[in-house]
């Protein structure tokens, strides 16, 4: 007994030194020569985090559980940087009761609304989607060649995707098992809803981030210079068609994708300070009418939204990594870089399950028709795209956990749950509500802009 207790308080002194040291180094912004060199705390936060992710789950090629080392490393550690978020209040009133009975209104502090809600939000999808990679502990009907294994081995199964280093499935050649399929079926769900929560959560959040002046310093003056001339004219059409529009466009390769994102992004801001610029002497002054430039906004939010949620897996914009780079808001930094990362595991793990089950295709059909992967799009509505960026949690019927999602809460309702005696909230088992709650406190004139990102390094 004396022995384990002495190993145990070893361990804890062991934690809490290194905990010490990936505190200081946050203090200090990454720079430990201290000579004041280092970058903000949000933006060193929001590194740890991304640092840690990347190091506990890497690349995770295969469908297995984590190891138990890696499990509790990674609750150990997300559990420091998350203890940040405690500390970062609000002042909101409260009524207190005086001594000679009487009621009187007090400013007292609690944790901001929105990390108050997002952050056991977002723990659940963690645990969600760690759960999903313990489900395949005892599978034993599909395997992993080696990397190194020859072309007769890997057979028809051989990779024919630009991800030639990640392993090769085998499945028995009669294909899986009804069970083991339903199971892979419903994993592949379960993973898919954790995936578009946790987008929206990193979407609202970045639309919540000032843009940042130095990115609108390097726009060019108008929309059609940003665009491009032939997807200025498409969008400025009079009858406009989303779908017709990305179908008409050469969307072959990541890289052409993420530059139509961008330059989308870039109208965007540029059409959003037109809008709201006062000063008729400036450069950002325009001769096209108010009402104009607004449908034109909106028209690009909605190729925007489509585009994020056809293709989940894109890189980062250069919107997006110059709002992270800049970023000041510590809170806001949190709920960025765990969000990001959940998407990039939950990206991951879906990928890795389509693996097995495209495996499981061809041996079933030896000439499978391809099919498209980790698309996010609703195909049996396909031109059901609202101009508005949030059209998916306003008008939605709530059925599944990403329509649970809402962009805001009664804030009436949230002081009742805070005022409670522990002061937590339940985060039903189930997932049947999750709240993605913003900070009110701070708008930023993009905060309609809700993109949807993920990180850069993601496979």
């Amino acid at each position: 007994m004396t022995t384990a207790f002495q190993a145990k308080e070893k361990q804890l002194l062991a934690d809490m030194d290194q905990m010490k040291e990936k505190f200081a180094k946050l203090l200090l912004g990454e720079d430990m020569s201290g000579g004041g060199k280092g970058v903000s705390s949000a933006l060193a936060l929001s590194n740890a985090i991304t640092n840690l992710a990347a190091s506990v789950f890497g690349e995770q090629s295969r469908l297995e559980p984590m190891t138990p080392e890696r499990k509790l490393r990674w609750r150990k550690e997300i559990d420091w940087m998350l203890s940040v978020a405690d500390h970062i209040v609000e002042l909101v009133p409260s009524q207190q009761k005086g001594k000679d009975g009487s009621n009187m209104e007090i400013m007292v502090t609690k944790q901001r609304i929105d990390l108050h809600m997002n952050i056991p939000a977002l723990r659940k999808l963690d645990a969600m989607l760690i759960d999903c990679l313990d489900n395949f502990k005892d599978q034993n009907e599909f395997y992993y060649l080696s990397k190194d294994a020859s072309d007769s081995e890997k057979g028809k199964h051989k990779r024919k995707d630009d991800k030639w280093w990640l392993p090769t499935v085998k499945v028995p050649e009669d294909g899986l098992s009804d069970k083991s399929r339903k199971n892979l079926q419903s994993q592949k769900e379960s993973v898919t809803q954790v995936l578009k929560a946790a987008m929206s959560i990193n979407a609202q959040v970045l639309s919540e981030m000032e843009v940042p002046e130095n990115y609108i310093e390097a726009l060019p003056k108008n929309g059609r210079a940003s665009l491009g001339d032939l997807v200025y004219r498409s969008i400025t059409v009079e009858f406009f068609d989303p779908d017709q529009f990305l179908s008409s466009l050469d969307l072959s390769s990541e890289h052409k994708i993420l530059d139509l994102k961008n330059r989308l992004e870039a109208s965007i801001v540029i059409w959003k300070r037109k809008m709201t610029q006062k000063d008729g002497k400036s450069g950002w002054g325009s001769g096209i009418s108010f009402e104009k430039r607004e449908l034109f906004e909106e028209r690009a939010e909605t190729i925007l939204h489509i585009i994020k949620h056809r293709f989940p897996g894109l890189p980062q914009s250069s919107l997006d990594i110059s709002k992270i780079q800049y970023n000041r808001d510590v809170g806001q930094a949190l709920l960025e870089s765990y969000s990001r990362i959940l998407e990039s595991l939950a990206f991951t793990v879906l990928s890795r399950i389509e693996d097995v089950l495209q495996a499981d295709n061809i041996t079933q059909n030896p000439n499978p028709q391809p099919c498209k992967r980790n698309s996010l799009k609703d195909d049996s509505q396909p031109n059901s795209v609202s101009t508005s960026p949030r059209y998916d949690v306003e008008t939605a019927n709530a059925k599944t956990l990403s329509d649970l999602l809402t962009w805001a809460m009664d804030q009436n309702d949230y002081d009742d749950r805070v005022d409670s005696d522990d002061g937590s909230i339940d985060v039903e088992p189930s997932m049947q509500k999750l709240n993605v709650v913003t900070n009110t406190s701070k708008k930023s004139y993009l905060e309609s802009l809700a993109g949807v990102r993920s990180p850069t390094e993601r496979h």
